[in-house]
């Protein structure tokens, strides 16, 4: 009886530190995500500051163009006004594509991550034969005055199985 409730001791505090292991992981890969969190942040900063400047640059062209407008023709202008906007827009176009890359990457990383630590929990498994009828049955046929070998006996589970039961439920 006390090898069996020493052997539940050490299954129970080994799945207690594999779940502070699982706990730390998190933590410390949180801590990952959150750096490279920032490092998307201040490329979207440094983003929004270039977009400002060029659309300073865009008013500084239009007011151009309005003065030489006098002295261009509509096609001129067209030509003038593309060649400028593909200038702007070319850097900005560049950055957003290594930022998806960026982005794919670290969700790629994370979805394999989070696979791995969904098999690791999978393969805990806690006792399928207590579930909360039998610990009313357990209970029940305790107070009746049945023994715990009948009680594991008949409800077909083993003998600390019963104990447990009764020890959480603070009977025995």
């Amino acid at each position: 009886m006390n090898l069996e409730h020493f052997s539940l001791e050490y299954i129970v505090a080994g799945m207690a530190f594999f779940i502070l292991y699982l706990l730390y992981y998190v933590y410390s890969k949180d801590a990952d995500y959150s750096k490279n969190i920032r490092s998307v942040a201040n490329v979207v900063e440094e983003l929004n500051r270039e977009i400002y400047y060029i659309r300073k640059e865009l008013s500084k062209i239009q007011k151009s163009m309005q003065e030489k407008s006098q002295r261009m023709n509509d096609e001129e202008i067209y030509q003038e006004i593309e060649r400028s906007v593909y200038d702007m827009i070319h850097p900005i176009s560049h950055t957003l594509k290594k930022m998806q890359e960026n982005i794919n990457a670290i969700e790629i990383d994370t979805d394999s991550r989070l696979s791995s630590i969904e098999s690791g929990v999978k393969q805990i498994s806690i006792p399928t034969s207590v579930h909360g009828n039998d610990d009313a049955k357990i209970i029940s046929l305790f107070k009746q005055g049945v023994s715990l070998d009948t009680i594991s006996k008949e409800l077909h589970i083993s003998k600390p199985e019963v104990e447990f039961v009764l020890k959480i439920n603070r009977i025995k």
